[in-house]
């Protein structure tokens, strides 16, 4: 049998990445699946109607979303997307919120945007409340910066193909360069650092939890209101505690595998 062609490596390629996004997201509609991949809405169109005739994924009606088919939640995607992150993280989440005493987070990347999932409040009469559901842009957050920088340099790329930046406040990294380096140094410190970029008056400190392959599941993070955190010297103070956060979360999940 002779070696699979390029155009069907790439077709089998999108397809495992397709089964990888609802297994993360339970609900994805063809246009944005199309967008995650980088292909035409035909494109996509095509692959989930493929994975829907074999039972990897199902449609509640016609033209609706794909949710998770019968074949994916029995044999699972993978070990580590069986398992329900937020459940892990929890706990950690409060241990790290009574270490600081502030308030926690887990947050997972959508596109080019952070969806918060989980949240642990601080118990200070000022505090930053509960962001669970909030979704802002990955590149004005602490947590979305921690999961860029995590990724490859071809799946950034791909997420970032026009490489513009939207403004959510005036503290907002707007430059591709100046996002690419900020990436490259929480690539070596481990952690990444948000003041007043997503929201005036709110600051935070993140790291991502990776899978068994090095590759992003979500973030961690302290979320601090501005008035504790004037200068970055503050979250570098918090860094030690996320990042260990973050470790221990993996460990926790590496040991339901």
């Amino acid at each position: 049998m002779g070696n699979p062609s390029p155009s069907g490596l790439s077709s089998v390629d999108n397809a495992l990445r397709l089964l990888r996004l609802i297994g993360e997201r339970k609900v994805l509609r063809v246009a944005e699946a199309a967008e995650l991949l980088g292909v035409a809405r035909s494109t996509a169109h095509r692959l989930l109607s493929a994975l829907r005739h074999h039972g990897f994924v199902l449609q509640d009606r016609p033209n609706g979303a794909y949710r998770p088919g019968p074949v994916l939640n029995e044999i699972g995607l993978s070990a580590i997307g069986r398992i329900d992150i937020r459940r892990v993280a929890h706990p950690v989440l409060e241990e790290l919120r009574d270490q600081t005493g502030e308030t926690t987070s887990l947050s997972l990347l959508e596109g080019r945007d952070v969806r918060f999932i989980d949240c642990v409040e601080s118990p200070r009469t000022v505090r930053v409340g509960d962001r669970t559901g909030v979704v802002i842009p990955a590149h004005c957050t602490a947590g979305g910066k921690a999961i860029l920088a995590a990724l490859s340099l071809t799946e950034l790329s791909r997420r970032y193909a026009g490489q513009d930046l939207s403004a959510r406040t005036t503290a907002s990294v707007v430059s591709w360069e100046a996002l690419q380096r900020e990436l490259e140094e929480i690539g070596r410190t481990g952690y990444a650092i948000n003041m007043e970029e997503g929201e005036t008056g709110i600051c935070a400190v993140a790291s991502a939890l990776r899978d068994l392959t090095g590759a992003p599941l979500a973030a961690v993070a302290v979320v601090v209101p501005a008035s504790r955190m004037p200068d970055p010297g503050t979250a570098h103070s918090l860094a030690p505690l996320v990042t260990e956060a973050a470790k221990t979360i993996e460990e926790r999940l590496l040991a339901e595998l």
